[in-house]
């Protein structure tokens, strides 16, 4: 198949805090380096696109050299944790923004779905976005009127059609947006994670059109934490890591290997010690311990095992309403489990200093494997700290129906008690 995407050398360069990145005289010093045939003068000042790092500096690599190719009907998946540089990646190739050094090769048209909102005009409906887009892929409107029942029916949006789409809510934008950039019959499809917003059922319904257009010989980019879908749906992955390629293109179950080395990679920093993480900082996530029945600590939860998990918090202040959330994930993204204090109606009053929290589980549901864990505190709407895949545990097998057999691991996330009865 021949090459319709060739990235050579693309890095991007932002400085920070600021929507402009020149000034005046940072434009004459970057002219009179070209005059002297040297290098901007600003590329030295760049720092690794690493959240955890406390390395400081004004400009930041957010991509960092980055090349590969993609071949004709290939579905390429573009993987890594937030901050990785996959968005601005994709940006780059939707010619949303122009890299600092670079070139970028591209045979055939665009379409892109990056963010809720991207190419369309709040003003207009629903069908002369519809029209718009098919303008600006360079369709007539002949063509665009061939595709507009199809596409009507596909987002599920007849209703508002002819109605400002300001006034849609972010799914119906998604829906009406993937149907338009996915049947206007672009050569190459890109897709940022804004599938996410959509339900399940639509999700579904986009991830089977990506394979009805990879398998017509167009080319989807698609970048998802899901690792389920991207297993589905691509042929090969790049993994990328602080603005860099992190391993070279490869298929897809080695891709997905990698990237899920790298999140347990990330666990093995001490919770204490992660600044990878968002909040106001009055409250700090500093521990995660499992307890048996007796709160004794064990190393591993055992599945069908009555057991605590206990959390170590430090608070810098008097916090009042305070509510607390663990959420669990297998290595391919999908949510297994929520403990949360809001679901228990329950809040947390904490003084000044250091704290334990404990949450009893009956019969450990959770089926043995590997699982990353999520940390999150709020207070009257206010994120206090949120760290994600902030620990690695391991299930072992336990005797969950008490049978006497042990729970496999299984392609299952959880047991459910349950008794079988024959009726006659």
């Amino acid at each position: 198949m021949p090459t319709v995407i060739k990235v050579e050398g693309i890095s991007k360069l932002y400085k920070l805090g600021k929507v402009s990145s020149k000034t005046i005289k940072d434009d004459l010093r970057i002219a009179w380096a070209n005059m002297l045939g040297k290098e901007n003068p600003f590329f030295s000042k760049g720092v690794e696109n690493e959240r955890t790092s406390s390395i400081g500096g004004d400009y930041v690599w957010a991509l960092n050299n980055i090349n590969f190719e993609v071949k004709q009907g290939e579905v390429l998946g573009i993987i890594g944790k937030n901050g990785a540089g996959k968005s601005t990646l994709l940006k780059i190739l939707s010619r949303v923004t122009s890299p600092t050094k670079g070139s970028i090769h591209v045979k055939g048209r665009i379409a892109s779905l990056l963010e809720v909102g991207t190419g369309f005009h709040p003003d207009l409906s629903g069908k002369e976005n519809i029209f718009l887009n098919g303008a600006i892929l360079g369709m007539t409107q002949r063509e665009v009127k061939l595709k507009l029942d199809e596409i009507v029916a596909f987002s599920g949006v007849e209703k508002y059609i002819d109605t400002p789409v300001k006034r849609y809510s972010s799914g119906m934008y998604v829906r009406l947006a993937f149907a338009v950039a996915a049947h206007l019959e672009p050569e190459i499809l890109i897709i940022d994670e804004v599938l996410a917003v959509g339900d399940a059922e639509f999700q579904k319904k986009c991830l089977g059109k990506m394979k009805d257009v990879s398998g017509q010989g167009r080319t989807v980019l698609f970048v998802s934490h899901n690792m389920g879908a991207v297993q589905n749906l691509c042929s090969s992955v790049l993994v990328m890591k602080n603005g860099q390629v992190h391993v070279p293109k490869l298929p897809t179950v080695q891709g997905i290997a990698h990237f899920n080395q790298m999140m347990i990679e990330k666990t093995e920093v001490q919770l204490n010690q992660r600044i990878d993480r968002s909040g106001s900082g009055w409250l700090r996530f500093q521990g995660l311990e499992w307890l048996d029945k007796n709160k004794q600590s064990i190393n591993n939860p055992l599945c069908g095992l009555d057991i605590y998990f206990r959390i170590v918090v430090d608070t810098i202040k008097h916090l009042r309403n305070v509510t607390l959330s663990v959420g669990i994930n297998n290595l391919n993204g999908d949510s297994v489990a929520l403990f949360s204090t809001k679901l228990t109606n329950s809040t947390f009053e904490f003084i000044e200093g250091t704290s334990f929290v404990d949450c009893r589980i009956d019969k450990f549901p959770i089926s043995p494997g590997m699982y990353l864990v999520n940390l999150y505190a709020e207070s009257d709407g206010e994120i206090l700290d949120w760290v994600q895949e902030s620990n690695l545990i391991e299930v072992d097998s336990g005797d969950f129906y008490g049978t006497g057999q042990s729970i496999p691991p299984t392609h299952q996330s959880v047991c459910i008690a349950h008794e079988w009865e024959l009726c006659k």
